[in-house]
Protein backbone atom coordinates (compact mmCIF):
# COMPACT_ATOMS: atom_id res chain seq x y z
CA UNK A 1 0.00 0.00 0.00
CA UNK A 2 2.41 2.21 1.33
CA UNK A 3 4.36 1.51 -2.03
CA UNK A 4 1.97 2.22 -4.34
CA UNK A 5 1.02 5.71 -2.89
CA UNK A 6 4.74 6.94 -2.41
CA UNK A 7 4.99 5.74 -6.32
CA UNK A 8 2.18 8.29 -7.13
CA UNK A 9 3.45 10.60 -4.97
CA UNK A 10 6.82 11.25 -6.64
CA UNK A 11 5.16 11.22 -9.63
CA UNK A 12 3.09 14.23 -9.29
CA UNK A 13 6.01 16.21 -7.43
CA UNK A 14 8.00 15.09 -11.07
CA UNK A 15 5.38 16.51 -12.95
CA UNK A 16 4.90 19.94 -10.95
CA UNK A 17 8.71 20.65 -10.88
CA UNK A 18 9.08 19.83 -14.58
CA UNK A 19 6.23 22.56 -15.20
CA UNK A 20 8.53 25.81 -14.80
CA UNK A 21 6.12 28.11 -15.55
CA UNK A 22 3.51 27.04 -13.07
CA UNK A 23 5.93 26.70 -10.22
CA UNK A 24 7.39 30.57 -10.92
CA UNK A 25 3.69 31.99 -11.06
CA UNK A 26 3.38 30.58 -7.49
CA UNK A 27 6.33 31.87 -6.20
CA UNK A 28 6.16 35.17 -8.07
CA UNK A 29 2.46 36.22 -7.53
CA UNK A 30 2.07 36.25 -3.66
CA UNK A 31 5.52 38.25 -3.27
CA UNK A 32 4.64 40.19 -5.85
CA UNK A 33 0.98 41.26 -4.30
CA UNK A 34 2.06 41.29 -0.70
CA UNK A 35 4.67 43.85 -1.62
CA UNK A 36 2.58 46.17 -4.10
CA UNK A 37 0.20 46.20 -1.26
CA UNK A 38 1.86 47.24 1.24
CA UNK A 39 3.86 49.75 -0.38
CA UNK A 40 0.62 51.08 -2.00
CA UNK A 41 -2.13 50.92 1.16
CA UNK A 42 0.07 51.11 4.34
CA UNK A 43 -1.21 54.06 6.15
CA UNK A 44 -4.15 54.79 3.76
CA UNK A 45 -7.41 53.62 6.19
CA UNK A 46 -9.40 56.70 5.47
CA UNK A 47 -12.46 55.14 7.57
CA UNK A 48 -12.82 56.06 11.43
CA UNK A 49 -13.25 52.38 13.31
CA UNK A 50 -15.00 52.75 16.91
CA UNK A 51 -15.72 49.63 18.97
CA UNK A 52 -18.44 49.70 20.79
CA UNK A 53 -18.39 47.24 23.97
CA UNK A 54 -22.14 45.72 24.53
CA UNK A 55 -24.16 41.90 24.41
CA UNK A 56 -25.82 42.38 21.29
CA UNK A 57 -24.97 42.98 17.54
CA UNK A 58 -26.93 45.32 16.67
CA UNK A 59 -26.35 48.84 17.44
CA UNK A 60 -28.84 51.39 18.68
CA UNK A 61 -27.51 54.67 17.25
CA UNK A 62 -30.32 56.45 19.65
CA UNK A 63 -28.07 55.28 22.38
CA UNK A 64 -26.15 58.38 22.64
CA UNK A 65 -25.60 61.82 20.09
CA UNK A 66 -22.35 60.80 19.37
CA UNK A 67 -23.40 56.69 17.53
CA UNK A 68 -25.58 59.41 14.98
CA UNK A 69 -22.16 60.95 13.75
CA UNK A 70 -21.38 60.46 9.68
CA UNK A 71 -18.60 58.36 8.51
CA UNK A 72 -17.78 56.34 11.27
CA UNK A 73 -17.86 52.97 11.41
CA UNK A 74 -18.98 51.42 14.86
CA UNK A 75 -18.35 47.78 15.07
CA UNK A 76 -19.64 45.88 17.90
CA UNK A 77 -17.76 43.93 20.75
CA UNK A 78 -18.15 41.30 23.51
CA UNK A 79 -15.05 41.27 24.31
CA UNK A 80 -12.85 44.39 25.98
CA UNK A 81 -9.60 42.80 25.94
CA UNK A 82 -9.81 41.63 21.90
CA UNK A 83 -11.18 45.37 21.30
CA UNK A 84 -7.97 46.86 23.48
CA UNK A 85 -5.89 44.78 21.39
CA UNK A 86 -7.06 46.90 18.43
CA UNK A 87 -6.58 50.02 19.89
CA UNK A 88 -3.15 49.59 21.10
CA UNK A 89 -2.44 48.42 17.17
CA UNK A 90 -4.12 51.55 15.53
CA UNK A 91 -6.66 49.18 13.84
CA UNK A 92 -9.24 50.60 16.66
CA UNK A 93 -9.29 54.48 16.86
CA UNK A 94 -11.44 54.79 19.86
CA UNK A 95 -13.25 51.79 22.42
CA UNK A 96 -16.15 53.19 23.67
CA UNK A 97 -18.66 51.47 26.80
CA UNK A 98 -21.90 53.27 27.81
CA UNK A 99 -21.55 51.90 30.87
CA UNK A 100 -22.62 53.21 33.23
CA UNK A 101 -20.36 54.60 33.92
CA UNK A 102 -19.83 55.47 30.80
CA UNK A 103 -16.05 54.91 29.82
CA UNK A 104 -14.11 55.24 26.27
CA UNK A 105 -10.12 53.84 25.60
CA UNK A 106 -7.51 55.96 23.00
CA UNK A 107 -4.21 55.24 22.08
CA UNK A 108 -2.55 58.85 22.03
CA UNK A 109 -0.34 58.43 19.33
CA UNK A 110 -3.01 57.63 17.17
CA UNK A 111 -3.85 60.22 15.27
CA UNK A 112 -7.56 59.42 14.16
CA UNK A 113 -8.05 59.17 17.63
CA UNK A 114 -7.50 62.47 19.04
CA UNK A 115 -10.47 64.08 16.21
CA UNK A 116 -12.95 61.16 17.25
CA UNK A 117 -12.43 62.08 21.11
CA UNK A 118 -13.19 65.65 20.24
CA UNK A 119 -16.64 64.30 18.34
CA UNK A 120 -17.25 62.54 21.56
CA UNK A 121 -16.89 65.22 23.75
CA UNK A 122 -18.85 67.46 21.84
CA UNK A 123 -21.30 65.76 21.07
CA UNK A 124 -21.83 65.06 24.95
CA UNK A 125 -24.61 67.38 26.67
CA UNK A 126 -23.10 69.25 30.33
CA UNK A 127 -26.15 67.27 32.08
CA UNK A 128 -24.75 63.63 30.68
CA UNK A 129 -22.82 61.89 33.70
CA UNK A 130 -19.33 62.29 33.67
CA UNK A 131 -17.08 59.92 31.11
CA UNK A 132 -14.37 58.13 32.53
CA UNK A 133 -10.93 58.12 29.92
CA UNK A 134 -8.19 55.90 29.77
CA UNK A 135 -5.14 55.26 27.85
CA UNK A 136 -3.69 52.55 26.21
CA UNK A 137 0.03 52.24 24.03
CA UNK A 138 1.25 49.88 21.48
CA UNK A 139 2.53 49.72 18.10
CA UNK A 140 0.33 50.11 15.06
CA UNK A 141 -0.28 46.66 12.89
CA UNK A 142 0.94 47.83 9.42
CA UNK A 143 -1.29 46.72 6.55
CA UNK A 144 1.88 44.63 4.98
CA UNK A 145 1.64 42.61 8.50
CA UNK A 146 -2.39 42.18 8.19
CA UNK A 147 -2.31 40.93 4.31
CA UNK A 148 0.75 38.74 4.27
CA UNK A 149 -1.59 35.73 6.12
CA UNK A 150 -4.31 36.84 3.54
CA UNK A 151 -2.41 36.17 0.41
CA UNK A 152 -0.43 33.37 1.54
CA UNK A 153 -3.66 31.63 2.15
CA UNK A 154 -5.00 32.95 -1.48
CA UNK A 155 -2.27 31.64 -3.13
CA UNK A 156 -2.44 28.08 -0.90
CA UNK A 157 -6.34 27.77 -1.37
CA UNK A 158 -6.12 28.57 -5.74
CA UNK A 159 -2.66 25.95 -5.88
CA UNK A 160 -4.39 23.50 -3.61
CA UNK A 161 -7.91 23.67 -5.42
CA UNK A 162 -6.83 24.01 -8.98
CA UNK A 163 -3.58 22.28 -8.51
CA UNK A 164 -5.36 19.10 -8.12
CA UNK A 165 -9.11 19.65 -9.33
CA UNK A 166 -7.56 20.33 -12.51
CA UNK A 167 -5.14 17.57 -12.64
CA UNK A 168 -6.69 15.18 -11.88
CA UNK A 169 -10.10 15.83 -14.37
CA UNK A 170 -6.73 15.75 -17.35
CA UNK A 171 -6.08 12.50 -15.96
CA UNK A 172 -9.17 11.46 -16.42
CA UNK A 173 -10.17 12.81 -19.42
CA UNK A 174 -7.24 11.25 -20.73
CA UNK A 175 -7.36 8.20 -19.72
CA UNK A 176 -4.34 8.01 -17.21
CA UNK A 177 -6.57 7.16 -14.75
CA UNK A 178 -8.08 4.40 -16.37
CA UNK A 179 -5.07 2.77 -16.90
CA UNK A 180 -4.27 3.24 -13.04
CA UNK A 181 -7.31 1.43 -12.47
CA UNK A 182 -5.43 -2.00 -13.77
CA UNK A 183 -3.28 -1.46 -11.11
CA UNK A 184 -3.44 -2.51 -7.15
CA UNK A 185 -3.88 0.80 -6.80
CA UNK A 186 -7.62 2.09 -4.95
CA UNK A 187 -9.15 5.09 -5.01
CA UNK A 188 -8.32 5.62 -1.36
CA UNK A 189 -4.82 5.43 -1.69
CA UNK A 190 -4.47 7.26 -5.04
CA UNK A 191 -6.41 10.48 -2.92
CA UNK A 192 -4.03 10.18 -0.31
CA UNK A 193 -1.07 10.43 -2.54
CA UNK A 194 -2.16 13.35 -4.46
CA UNK A 195 -2.83 14.75 -1.09
CA UNK A 196 0.56 14.74 0.27
CA UNK A 197 2.41 15.82 -3.54
CA UNK A 198 -0.08 18.81 -3.00
CA UNK A 199 0.70 19.44 0.51
CA UNK A 200 4.62 19.05 0.45
CA UNK A 201 4.42 21.16 -2.40
CA UNK A 202 2.03 24.18 -0.90
CA UNK A 203 4.12 24.17 2.15
CA UNK A 204 7.29 24.47 0.45
CA UNK A 205 6.44 27.15 -1.82
CA UNK A 206 4.98 28.95 1.02
CA UNK A 207 8.00 28.62 3.41
CA UNK A 208 9.64 30.15 0.83
CA UNK A 209 7.43 33.25 0.17
CA UNK A 210 6.80 33.70 4.21
CA UNK A 211 10.34 33.93 4.82
CA UNK A 212 10.90 36.13 2.02
CA UNK A 213 8.76 38.75 2.86
CA UNK A 214 9.40 38.41 6.25
CA UNK A 215 12.90 39.10 6.18
CA UNK A 216 12.82 42.19 3.40
CA UNK A 217 9.78 43.75 4.89
CA UNK A 218 9.63 42.68 8.54
CA UNK A 219 6.63 41.54 9.11
CA UNK A 220 5.22 40.84 12.72
CA UNK A 221 5.44 37.45 14.30
CA UNK A 222 4.26 37.36 17.77
CA UNK A 223 3.90 34.01 18.11
CA UNK A 224 5.46 30.61 17.44
CA UNK A 225 6.39 29.44 14.26
CA UNK A 226 5.85 25.72 15.02
CA UNK A 227 2.07 26.85 15.71
CA UNK A 228 1.83 28.68 12.66
CA UNK A 229 3.52 25.73 10.09
CA UNK A 230 0.73 24.07 11.90
CA UNK A 231 -1.99 26.24 10.86
CA UNK A 232 -1.01 26.47 7.77
CA UNK A 233 -0.29 22.50 7.53
CA UNK A 234 -3.93 21.64 8.47
CA UNK A 235 -5.30 24.37 6.23
CA UNK A 236 -3.50 22.48 2.90
CA UNK A 237 -4.84 19.44 4.06
CA UNK A 238 -8.64 20.76 4.22
CA UNK A 239 -8.44 22.48 1.15
CA UNK A 240 -6.20 19.67 -1.12
CA UNK A 241 -9.28 17.52 0.09
CA UNK A 242 -12.28 20.06 -0.97
CA UNK A 243 -10.21 19.90 -4.18
CA UNK A 244 -10.04 16.12 -4.32
CA UNK A 245 -14.29 16.52 -3.53
CA UNK A 246 -14.72 18.50 -6.72
CA UNK A 247 -12.64 16.29 -9.32
CA UNK A 248 -13.82 13.10 -8.18
CA UNK A 249 -16.70 12.65 -10.94
CA UNK A 250 -16.06 15.69 -12.92
CA UNK A 251 -14.59 14.89 -16.60
CA UNK A 252 -14.82 18.07 -18.09
CA UNK A 253 -11.98 20.85 -17.60
CA UNK A 254 -14.47 23.49 -17.90
CA UNK A 255 -17.01 22.23 -15.85
CA UNK A 256 -14.48 21.58 -13.15
CA UNK A 257 -13.34 25.29 -13.54
CA UNK A 258 -16.31 26.67 -13.18
CA UNK A 259 -16.80 24.71 -9.80
CA UNK A 260 -13.49 25.48 -8.89
CA UNK A 261 -14.22 29.49 -9.16
CA UNK A 262 -17.67 28.67 -7.49
CA UNK A 263 -15.78 27.91 -4.28
CA UNK A 264 -12.51 30.31 -4.40
CA UNK A 265 -14.48 33.54 -4.89
CA UNK A 266 -16.51 32.94 -1.68
CA UNK A 267 -14.11 32.23 -0.02
CA UNK A 268 -11.67 35.11 -1.36
CA UNK A 269 -14.20 37.38 0.11
CA UNK A 270 -15.99 36.41 2.98
CA UNK A 271 -12.65 34.71 4.35
CA UNK A 272 -11.08 38.20 5.31
CA UNK A 273 -8.24 37.86 2.31
CA UNK A 274 -8.67 41.78 1.64
CA UNK A 275 -10.19 43.17 4.46
CA UNK A 276 -11.96 42.59 7.95
CA UNK A 277 -15.32 41.00 8.22
CA UNK A 278 -15.56 43.04 11.62
CA UNK A 279 -18.76 44.96 11.45
CA UNK A 280 -20.52 42.96 8.92
CA UNK A 281 -23.44 41.30 9.72
CA UNK A 282 -23.97 38.07 11.76
CA UNK A 283 -25.48 36.51 8.72
CA UNK A 284 -21.97 36.73 6.61
CA UNK A 285 -19.76 35.96 10.08
CA UNK A 286 -21.94 32.79 10.32
CA UNK A 287 -21.46 32.10 6.78
CA UNK A 288 -17.46 32.64 7.02
CA UNK A 289 -17.25 29.86 9.51
CA UNK A 290 -18.46 27.20 7.11
CA UNK A 291 -15.13 28.34 4.60
CA UNK A 292 -11.76 26.55 5.61
CA UNK A 293 -9.58 29.53 4.06
CA UNK A 294 -11.70 31.38 7.34
CA UNK A 295 -10.54 29.34 9.85
CA UNK A 296 -6.72 29.28 8.75
CA UNK A 297 -6.12 33.05 8.32
CA UNK A 298 -8.36 33.88 11.62
CA UNK A 299 -5.90 31.31 12.86
CA UNK A 300 -2.73 32.37 10.95
CA UNK A 301 -3.73 36.24 12.20
CA UNK A 302 -3.88 35.11 16.18
CA UNK A 303 -0.50 33.81 15.82
CA UNK A 304 1.10 36.37 14.09
CA UNK A 305 -0.36 39.16 15.20
CA UNK A 306 -1.39 38.49 18.82
CA UNK A 307 0.89 35.92 19.49
CA UNK A 308 -1.39 32.85 20.07
CA UNK A 309 -0.49 29.78 21.50
CA UNK A 310 -1.56 26.13 20.07
CA UNK A 311 -4.27 25.92 22.62
CA UNK A 312 -5.96 29.08 21.21
CA UNK A 313 -5.86 28.26 17.55
CA UNK A 314 -7.13 24.22 18.37
CA UNK A 315 -10.77 25.11 17.85
CA UNK A 316 -9.85 26.38 14.53
CA UNK A 317 -7.40 23.16 13.55
CA UNK A 318 -10.31 20.42 14.87
CA UNK A 319 -12.86 22.71 12.52
CA UNK A 320 -9.95 22.02 9.64
CA UNK A 321 -9.56 18.62 11.30
CA UNK A 322 -12.85 17.84 10.51
CA UNK A 323 -13.51 19.54 7.09
CA UNK A 324 -10.61 16.98 5.82
CA UNK A 325 -11.67 13.92 7.28
CA UNK A 326 -15.54 14.73 5.61
CA UNK A 327 -13.97 15.49 2.66
CA UNK A 328 -11.51 12.58 2.23
CA UNK A 329 -14.31 10.33 2.88
CA UNK A 330 -16.75 11.44 0.60
CA UNK A 331 -14.02 12.12 -2.19
CA UNK A 332 -13.30 8.33 -1.84
CA UNK A 333 -16.76 7.16 -2.05
CA UNK A 334 -17.46 9.41 -5.15
CA UNK A 335 -14.35 8.79 -6.95
CA UNK A 336 -14.35 7.14 -10.18
CA UNK A 337 -11.32 6.42 -12.31
CA UNK A 338 -13.19 6.85 -15.93
CA UNK A 339 -15.04 9.26 -17.90
CA UNK A 340 -17.92 6.49 -18.21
Amino acid sequence: MWRRIYAIFVSRNREFARDRSTLAWNLVLPVVLVFGLSFALDGERDEYRVGILQAGTEIDTAAHPFLATRYIRFVPYQDRDAALKKVERHQLDLLLDFGPPVRYWINPEATKGYFLEFALLQSTAPADPQIEKQEVTGDAVRYADWILPGILGMNMMFSCLFGVGYVVVRYRKNGFLKRLRATPLTSLEFITAQVASRMVLIMGITVFVYTGTHLLLHTRMEGSYVTLFMVALVGAISMVSLGLVVSARVTSEELAGGLLNMINWPMMMLSGVWFSLEGTGPVVQKLSQILPLTHVLDAARAVMLDGATFGDVAPALGALSLMSIVFLVVGAKIFRWGPD
